[in-house]
């Protein structure tokens, strides 16, 4: 059967996306390549017309990732600098669909144990929203910049994943808002928290 031109294309996208929204929401090691085909009316065999390994596709879908979240956080900041950014991050829609949120946030800790290549597809694009917060800071020194941003995004995913794990929603809650706070110290500058 000859399907029409970009067909493979099209399929393909749709895979990743499904991982991409699995992997975040239940981890990489829960997802079976066997169900994530079936969600996409595809099967088993076929998975091998599209990626190499699990890997491959693990690799696409946290590339595809990080960089939509890049564009929102970009959207964000373009409507509110800093403030943008932080209340994007740390609102509770974030905390309670970590599918549709920062793949950084939802899989760091797995892909850490990942090789090398797929750590770096996780890791490369922290370096862009660390470029983004840093832009959204006073003027000044641009080692300090960064070393702020660096710590300010930090604060987020740190801040995004307790809120996450905590059990209790008034507790979530105090520890999305305590970890805005935070964030928002780190940008006034150095020594403040």
């Amino acid at each position: 059967m000859r399907y029409e031109k970009g067909h493979r294309d099209a399929t393909r996208a749709r895979i990743i996306e499904i991982a991409s929204r699995r992997f975040r929401r239940d981890g990489v090691e829960a997802v079976g390549i066997a169900s994530l085909m079936a969600e996409a009316g595809l099967t088993h065999g076929g998975f091998y017309a599209h990626f190499a390994s699990k890997e491959d596709l693990v690799r696409a879908a946290l590339g595809d990732a990080m960089q939509r979240g890049q564009d929102r956080l970009g959207e964000a900041a373009a409507q509110d600098g800093l403030e943008g950014i932080i209340r994007y991050y740390l609102r509770p829609r974030h905390r309670d669909e970590p599918e549709r949120g920062c793949a950084a946030a939802s899989l760091a800790a797995e892909v850490a144990r990942h090789p090398e290549a797929t750590r770096s597809t996780l890791a490369d694009p922290v370096e862009d929203r660390v470029a983004l917060i840093a832009e959204c800071l006073p003027a000044g020194d641009p080692a300090e910049r960064r070393r702020r941003a660096i710590g300010i995004f930090a604060s987020l995913m740190g801040t995004l994943q307790l809120a996450r794990l905590a059990p209790d929603p008034a507790l979530s809650d105090e520890i999305l808002a305590g970890g805005a706070a935070a964030a928002r110290a780190l940008a006034g500058g150095a020594g403040q928290v």
